[in-house]
């Protein structure tokens, strides 16, 4: 991609509503535009960049057995009531009535209609167990939204859903859930920590939530030094006795938020107990028959029983991890993407607009990179360099390539690596394995 023929609307002034490192970046780079309160477009910078963290959050729910579906945004506030939860849910789900004086809801989440499709078609013991998944854009009408995409009131999530026969059962869905989290904050380069949490609105009395270490985060929480060195990518577990044995592990090392961390009774030393500020990433429930007994989600069992179906859900933010990733990884410059969701792996630069040896020499490494399967965005608009290079930094590529005529003179390109700083003077061939092409 050539930026000349790219929609950036970069800014070079910090808008004043934006109050963390993550909104100001993100409007910086053009990736985002503020259409109303809470309520963003997707400019090509950040879309792409959305798209590569959804790809990572899917493959993972895939690799766990877990089936992709997709649901319908508007809901029937009827299977609400069947729930119970319509009154109860509060000012946040924004209520509709159609020009039949039908009430619908747009949807904050998917439980009741999950629920309602599984008791359509799943009738017997056979059909389990049952994981179904979606990713999908959702509302919650905030009070208050702030912070940009960290807490809009239009958001992309990843929802899943599991039904069992029993609690055993429902037990081994929610440790694949448990496993398939760690490895999708783990590929996107973030240390997400489990931490037992309360369900809210969701019910249920087994719940974790992810949450990731950075500075602006929104509480305090504090976990076991140990658990920032481990490595979950390493982990395999595969028998129902093999994830539970990870679980435990994983939760064995001490880990609290602040609500609930008790000073008096950590039984980590003070020297090994890490304190910082944390941002929720993820959350997964499991809540028996909260939502199975009153809509009548039963199946019939091997002796001719009914039982009522045990269920869990699952529930990952899309659109806030770019926030997040952004809290976690930038620096006064700008963004600094991890390799996995960069929007481009190499940016490149030419010095001397129009100096036709630069320009043919960025082309020739263009055209080399791509060839290899990487994502190149090449600044071959008309501007002076510092200009080039600021918002090179700005967006947060992993790698910049540097092309002058001075450089060719002597045979050389340069390669900047964004998350070091670090620049060498190398060989086209070498400035391209540098790159990892």
């Amino acid at each position: 991609m050539r930026l000349s023929q790219f929609f950036l609307p970069t800014l070079k002034e910090t808008p004043a509503e934006a109050q963390i490192a993550s909104h100001r970046l993100m409007l910086r780079a053009g990736m985002i535009r503020q259409q109303s309160a809470g309520i963003y477009a997707w400019l090509p910078l950040g879309l792409r960049v959305l798209n590569k963290v959804e790809a990572i959050v899917r493959e993972e729910q895939n690799r766990a057995g877990v089936v992709e579906l997709l649901m319908p945004t508007i809901q029937s506030a009827d299977l609400w009531r069947e729930s119970g939860r319509y009154d109860d849910y509060g000012k946040e789900m924004l209520r509709i009535t159609d020009r039949h004086e039908r009430e619908l809801l747009f949807g904050p989440t998917n439980e009741e209609m999950i629920t309602d499709i599984v008791r359509s078609f799943v009738k017997s013991y056979k059909q389990m167990p049952l994981n179904l998944y979606h990713i999908q854009w959702k509302f919650r009408d905030e009070v208050r939204p702030r912070f940009g995409v960290m807490r809009g009131r239009e958001f992309l999530m990843k929802d899943a859903y599991s039904f069992d026969l029993d609690e055993a059962s429902a037990r081994v869905s929610y440790n694949k859930q448990f496993l398939a989290y760690l490895r999708t904050y783990a590929r996107l380069g973030l240390k997400a920590i489990p931490m037992k949490a309360d369900t809210g609105p969701i019910g249920g009395d087994l719940s974790h939530e992810f949450i990731i270490l950075a500075e602006t985060g929104e509480s305090q929480v504090f976990c076991d030094k140990d658990w920032l060195e481990l490595d979950v990518l390493d982990k395999a577990p595969k028998s129902p006795e093999e994830l539970q044995s990870f679980v435990d592990w994983a939760t064995g090392f001490y880990a609290a938020t602040e609500e609930k961390h008790d000073e008096a009774a950590c039984p980590v030393p003070a020297d090994r107990l890490h304190s910082a500020r944390g941002i929720e990433v993820g959350h997964i429930f499991y809540f028996g028959e909260k939502y199975s007994a009153p809509m009548n989600a039963t199946v019939t069992q091997a002796d001719g029983s009914v039982a009522t179906l045990h269920m869990g859900s699952y529930g990952v933010g899309v659109s806030r991890l770019l926030g997040a990733i952004i809290e976690a990884s930038h620096d006064d410059a700008g963004i600094i993407w991890p390799d996995a969701v960069a929007p481009y792996h190499v940016g490149i630069i030419t010095m001397k607009a129009g100096d036709a040896a630069s320009d043919a020499k960025a082309m020739e490494v263009y055209d080399a990179l791509t060839a290899k399967g990487f994502d190149v965005l090449y600044d071959d608009r008309d501007e002076r360099a510092g200009v080039k290079f600021a918002d090179m930094d700005l967006i947060g590529l992993p790698w910049q390539i540097i092309i002058g005529p001075r450089g060719l003179e002597k045979g050389v390109i340069e390669v900047k690596n964004r998350r070091t700083g670090q620049r060498d003077e190398l060989s086209v061939a070498d400035a391209l394995a540098r790159v990892g092409a």
